[in-house]
C-alpha cells in the first residue's frame, strides 16, 4: 500500500523532497506490490540502503499506473537528522545502486509540513502519438494510431472539458474516492519532429482519468464522435466499457506544481476539504 503521510516529520527527522525520473515500461506502476516491480519498492530500498536505515517511506506527487513514464514525479521521506551529505552528494549516491530506468534529479531539505501529495496545486501530463509505419524506437513511449486525426478538431473538443466537473466517465472510480476534478488544461498540438502531443493539467487527477480523456478525444479526431457527444459523455458520469483507454506507454508526468513553503498548510486542508466532498467544491 502507498500510505499517505499528511503528518509533519516527527522531531529530529529531516524531510527531504525530491524529483525522479523514471521509464515506467518494466514497472508495475508506482505503488508498492507483493511480488512486483513497482517504482515506490526501488526507491525506497535504494534509500534504505544507501542510508543504512531498516525502512523508509516514499510518498509521491501522483501514483502512475503500469507502464506510464515521469520526468518530474516529486516525492517526500524523512530521514534521521543531521542530514549525512549534502543533497547533491545524496542524489549521486541514490542513483549509483538505482537501476537505469529511475533516476533521481534533484533533491532538496524541505519544511517539516511539505507533503508531495497534498501539497501540490497541479499535476501536467504529456501525451505521445505517433502515425505511419511502426518505429521501433517509439513503441514503449509513444502510442501508433493508423486512423487519420483531425488534431484542429481534438483541440476544440478538448477545451468543452475544461473547467471544475465530475469526471467519472473518464476514470476507473476507487470507493471512497471523489471523481471531482479541476482541468485547467488539455492542448492538442504537433512536435517539431511530427508526433501530436496532448498537454493536460489539472488539480489532480483519478485513476486512469488521462488516458480516458485522451482516448475520447481520439475518437473525436477519428470521425467516430462528435463534440457534442464529448460533452454529453461528460455529462453522463458513467464510464462506457466499450471507450478506447489510451494504452499507458504514451503517456508521462511531466511537472508537479507547488505553492510557497508558507501555503503549504493552507494547501494540504484544502485538498484533504477537497477529497471528502460528495458533490462540486
Amino acid at each position: 500500500m502507498n500510505e499517505s503521510l499528511v503528518a509533519s516529520a516527527d522531531e529530529g527527522l529531516i524531510r527531504l523532497r525530491a524529483t525522479l525520473a523514471y521509464d515506467g515500461k518494466d514497472f508495475r506502476g508506482w505503488g508498492s506490490q507483493p511480488d512486483q516491480r513497482t517504482v515506490q519498492d526501488t526507491v525506497e530500498q535504494a534509500i534504505a540502503q544507501v542510508l543504512r536505515l531498516p525502512k523508509v517511506t516514499v510518498q509521491c506527487a501522483g501514483r502512475t499506473d503500469a507502464g506510464v513514464h515521469a520526468r518530474g514525479q516529486v516525492i517526500h521521506f524523512d530521514i534521521p537528522a543531521p542530514m549525512p551529505h549534502e543533497p547533491a552528494d545524496l542524489a549521486y549516491k541514490f542513483n549509483s545502486i538505482l537501476p537505469e530506468d529511475v533516476a533521481f534529479q534533484e533533491i532538496q531539505e524541505t519544511t517539516s509540513d511539505f507533503d508531495a501529495r497534498f501539497a501540490a496545486t497541479s499535476r501536467s501530463y504529456i501525451y505521445l502519438i505517433y502515425q505511419g509505419a511502426p518505429n521501433p524506437l517509439l513503441r514503449f513511449h509513444a502510442h501508433r494510431c493508423w486512423q487519420p486525426l483531425d488534431i484542429d478538431l481534438m483541440h476544440e473538443a478538448s477545451q468543452l472539458l475544461l473547467g471544475l466537473h465530475d469526471f467519472a466517465s473518464f476514470c476507473r472510480k476507487r470507493d471512497g474516492s471523489t471523481t471531482i476534478r479541476t482541468l485547467h488544461q488539455f492542448d492538442w498540438s504537433r512536435t517539431k519532429d511530427g508526433l501530436i502531443r496532448a498537454d493536460v493539467t489539472a488539480d489532480a487527477f483519478c485513476h486512469s482519468m488521462v488516458r480516458g480523456l485522451v482516448g475520447a478525444v481520439l475518437a473525436v479526431g477519428e470521425g467516430k464522435r462528435t463534440k457534442d457527444w464529448l460533452v454529453d459523455y461528460l455529462e453522463g458520469r458513467e464510464r462506457s466499457t466499450g471507450l478506447f483507454i489510451a494504452p499507458a506507454l504514451g503517456l508521462t508526468l511531466d511537472k508537479v506544481d507547488y505553492p510557497e513553503p508558507a501555503k503549504y498548510a493552507h494547501r494540504i486542508t484544502q485538498t484533504l476539504r477537497m477529497r471528502d466532498l460528495d458533490g462540486p467544491y
